[in-house]
C-alpha cells in the first residue's frame, strides 16, 4: 500500500499455478471467478463502506455497502469508483490448462477524490490518521474437462465446491462484512523506506471494541426473547480491562430498537452503537 495526494495504491502478488477467469462484463460477481478483493471503511463506523473486486481478466466490481448484509443493508450496484485506475500482469497462459503458470499481479489506484466521499469529515486522511481495510484472496477447486478449467464438484451434493478465501486480518468467520474486524491502516507523510512510524491502536478503538461485543450480545439476547434488554445481566459479556480507562455502558431502548452508549477516552464525548451497528463518537 502506498498513497500520495491522488490515490491509494494497492498491489498484490498472488501465486498462481492455473490461471483462469471467464467474467468480462463490469459490476458481473467476480469472487465467481478467482479474484482479489479490496474492503474499505474510512471512518470506522460499519457503515457506507467500499467492496471492490477484480479478476485476471481485469475485469472489476465496485460497489457501496450501505449497512452490512447482516444488518440489513444492500450492495448498491450503481455506485462507481470514478477514476480507478487498475492493472493486471500474467505470468503464465490464461484459461490454458495445458501449462503450469506462476503468478498474477494486480495493482490499483483508489482516487481520494470518491473515497473520500464516506471519510471522516469528507476528506483524504492525514498524517497518523487510521482507515479499517480489509483484502481477500478468492480461490475455487479447479479441474480441467473438455480442454477447460471448469469447478469441481462435490459428489455428494452435485455443486462446487465452496470457495477457499485468504484474508489480510482475519476475521474469525468465512464472512467479509465484518468491518469491525478489519486490519488498520495507518497513514504517513513519511517517504516509504525513509523512516518507521510506530502505530499505536487508540484507547477509542478499544471502546468501540466493547460496544461492539456487546452489540453482539444484544443480537444473541434478541434471537432468543424477541426484544432487547436494557440490563447488561441479561447479557452474555465479558468485558476487558482497558489501561486508565473504565468501561459503563449506558442501555437505552425500545421494543424494536437500542443504542448502547459510553464515554470517550478523553472523557469529552460518548461513543454510540445501536442495533443496526452503527458507531458513532459526539
Amino acid at each position: 500500500m502506498l498513497w500520495d495526494d491522488t490515490y491509494f495504491y494497492v498491489a498484490a502478488e498472488m501465486e498462481e499455478p492455473e490461471l483462469w477467469a471467464t467474467l468480462t462484463e463490469r459490476e458481473s460477481v467476480i469472487f465467481y471467478d478467482n479474484d482479489f478483493e479490496v474492503f474499505i471503511d474510512p471512518d470506522g463506523d460499519t457503515q457506507n463502506y467500499y467492496e471492490f473486486e477484480v479478476n485476471a481478466l481485469g475485469t472489476v466490481w465496485d460497489l457501496l455497502l450501505a449497512k452490512t448484509y447482516r444488518d440489513g443493508g444492500p450492495a448498491i450496484n450503481a455506485w462507481d469508483i470514478r477514476g480507478v485506475q487498475v492493472g493486471v500482469q500474467l505470468n503464465g497462459t490464461l484459461n490454458n490448462p495445458d501449462d503450469k503458470d506462476k503468478k498474477w499481479i494486480v495493482e490499483i489506484a483508489f482516487p481520494w477524490d470518491i473515497l473520500k466521499e464516506c471519510a471522516s469529515e469528507g476528506r483524504k486522511p492525514k498524517h497518523g490518521e487510521q482507515w479499517r481495510l480489509n483484502f481477500s484472496r478468492v480461490e475455487w477447486q479447479t479441474e480441467v474437462k473438455d480442454g477447460q478449467h471448469v469447478k469441481k464438484l462435490n459428489p455428494d451434493t452435485g455443486k462446487a465446491y465452496p470457495e477457499d478465501n485468504w484474508v489480510w486480518s482475519p476475521q474469525g468467520v468465512v464472512d467479509m462484512h465484518l468491518p469491525a474486524t478489519w486490519g488498520f491502516v495507518q497513514f504517513s507523510d513519511n517517504v516509504a523506506g525513509t523512516k518507521t512510524d510506530k502505530v499505536v491502536l487508540a484507547t477509542d478503538e478499544r471502546i468501540k471494541w466493547e460496544l461492539r461485543k456487546l452489540y453482539y450480545a444484544e443480537k444473541h439476547y434478541h434471537q432468543q426473547h424477541k426484544r432487547y434488554t436494557t440490563s447488561l445481566a441479561d447479557l452474555v459479556w465479558k468485558p476487558e480491562a482497558i489501561v486508565d480507562y473504565t468501561f459503563v455502558p449506558q442501555i437505552m431502548n425500545t421494543q424494536s430498537q437500542y443504542e448502547i452508549t459510553a464515554a470517550t477516552a478523553d472523557g469529552k464525548g460518548l461513543w454510540h452503537i445501536r442495533n443496526d451497528g452503527k458507531v458513532w463518537r459526539e
